[in-house]
């Protein structure tokens, strides 16, 4: 809710109709100018500061009848600024399954989603969970815990949960301050079993999950000590 009352705000702003405007079409300083009733100064201004935060970037050149103007246009995480309805839509697939299928094929089903969406982010033979011989002539090369770990952080940054490392009485934990599927898990708290899996998949451990489901959701994912 605060990210998207905050999109609203910053899309109502000067820079969020420059950021609007690109969404339509590549613009030059001129144009953003002119449709805006800005000084080219102030447009300039403003796109570094997009330009700053990863918003914007430059895309090419368009000829001008003294010299050539730089066109500017969004990047990939610019669209992230703009409503989607991946939260609706993944909430109503949930409420299908829970219609369809047990418990039991619920969880098959989102632990696969799980383990399918950590393939991108395997780190070697630690991805698999399972203890791989080298071969005599080559030294083992599976990751440390460590670089397991932070791989499983990353990842989950990746998909929009803020999360650190943290040891408590010799277990490690993974936990975050926000959580990537925040707009499904008040409803469907068995969705975590999907993040779950996900990060045990990375880690190439056993994990508990130990979210938080009271007012803004938050990750939390214990791992578990190797047999």
């Amino acid at each position: 809710m605060k990210s998207t009352e905050w999109s609203k705000r910053f899309l109502s702003s000067t820079r969020g109709q420059i950021v609007a405007m690109l969404r339509h079409a590549n613009c030059t300083v001129n144009d953003l100018a002119a449709a805006l009733h800005l000084t080219d100064n102030a447009v300039r201004s403003h796109l570094t500061s997009l330009e700053r935060d990863g918003l914007v970037q430059q895309s090419g050149m368009r000829r001008g009848l003294r010299k050539p103007h730089y066109s500017y246009s969004l990047t990939p995480e610019a669209e992230q600024l703009f409503p989607k309805a991946y939260g609706a839509l993944l909430n109503q697939v949930l409420v299908v399954l829970q219609h369809r299928l047990p418990p039991g094929e619920q969880e098959s089903i989102l632990r696969e989603v799980g383990a399918r969406l950590a393939e991108p982010y395997s780190l070697g033979p630690a991805h698999l969970g399972t203890a791989h011989a080298a071969p005599m002539d080559q030294p083992n090369l599976e990751p440390s815990l460590d670089a397991r770990l932070q791989a499983g952080v990353q990842a989950l940054g990746e998909l929009g949960g803020l999360a650190t490392v943290e040891m408590h009485d010799g277990h490690f934990f993974i936990r975050g301050d926000s959580c990537p599927l925040a707009a499904v898990t008040a409803e469907h708290p068995a969705v975590c079993l999907l993040a779950e899996t996900f990060v045990a998949e990375i880690v190439g451990l056993s994990v508990q999950q130990r979210c938080n489901h009271q007012g803004a959701p938050q990750c939390c994912f214990e791992i578990m000590p190797s047999a």
